[in-house]
């Protein structure tokens, strides 16, 4: 009888074992880890070897080169879409749990595959110049995800970027500045830089009179030039070729003023750029996954709605 138990023991065990062993390896291949450079690619870089610095939980404040983290759909729910999701923190720091990989989890949902930016911060002592350090991250990650398209089941003119806080400036920025500062040779110059659509969420847009002052000190320094600034305030690079974006936007934003998105959103009227303007009377500058009020929290199916339009075209 003992020998009998032992034996259903030894059984439940090892089938427990086979579980989780499956589970683990999905949970890996969901967040597969891809580094953006090729080997020895990487531009704008001093060659110092650098620490993952990690102030706390969910916020990393430095990084050795940027990566990207995969979240991918099944198969039989995966839709052609893909975004990147670019972390916010001021340009100091990558909120890249709650501002990354709660909305790659949501954008999962929709069937959409996502991956995650960690990009190098403009604060960085590698970086030879701050200010393009992000950019040149975010340029090699639009290419790679192209390049790679098939691979992953998706399209490579269904890629788009979503921008939370600084993160929203840097997904700006790759929207509007067509300019390949990546440096890659080869048939990497034939694949553009520039999303195919943006979602900005609390973006930082104008670095100047309304600006987050942390973030333009961060990407710009702290002695930036009235050129530098008018050049980096991102509704003065918006033209008729920046692609169709939607904006959110909490009125009660005390951190990263309305008017940001609204400054944006008037150049892309002015531009003729298709896309559109949320702003909620509540959601400070939290506007995420979770939320405090229904309404803002609407949101989320007003932007699946929208990414509805964009993918059927």
């Amino acid at each position: 009888m003992s020998n009998t138990i032992l034996s259903l023991n030894f059984l439940t065990m090892k089938k427990f074992i086979l579980i989780f062993s499956i589970f683990i390896g999905i949970q890996i291949s969901a967040q597969q880890k891809i580094t953006v450079w090729p080997k020895g690619e990487m531009p704008n870089s001093k060659g110092l070897k650098l620490e993952i610095v990690e102030e706390k939980e969910g916020r990393i404040t430095q990084i050795q080169e940027a990566e990207l983290f995969a979240f991918l759909p099944a198969k039989e729910e995966r839709k052609k879409m893909a975004i990147i999701v670019i972390p916010g923190g001021g340009y100091r720091h990558l909120t890249y749990d709650l501002g990354g990989y709660s909305y790659a989890k949501w954008l999962n949902t929709l069937g959409i595959s996502a991956f995650v930016l960690n990009y190098r911060l403009p604060t960085s002592p590698d970086l030879k110049q701050r200010e393009i350090g992000p950019l040149q991250d975010t340029q090699a990650a639009i290419k790679l995800i192209r390049k790679n398209a098939a691979q992953y089941g998706i399209s490579p003119d269904q890629i788009g970027v979503l921008g939370t806080s600084a993160g929203g400036h840097l997904a700006a920025m790759a929207s509007n500045i067509s300019t390949d500062y990546t440096e890659l040779k080869g048939d990497w110059q034939t694949i553009s830089t520039v999303p195919n659509f943006a979602i900005l969420v609390s973006p930082v847009v104008d670095l100047d009179e309304f600006a987050h002052k942390g973030s333009r000190d961060n990407l710009l320094g702290e002695n930036a030039s009235a050129e530098k600034i008018k050049e980096y305030s991102m509704q003065n690079r918006v033209t008729e070729k920046t692609p169709p974006t939607i904006l959110f936007h909490a009125q009660n934003d005390n951190s990263v003023p309305v008017i940001n998105s609204i400054l944006y959103y008037e150049s892309m009227i002015k531009n003729k750029v298709k896309g559109a303007l949320f702003i909620f009377p509540k959601g400070e500058h939290s506007i995420g996954i979770s939320n405090k009020t229904e309404l803002t929290d609407n949101w989320k199916k007003i932007c699946a709605d929208w990414l509805k339009t964009i993918s059927n075209k």
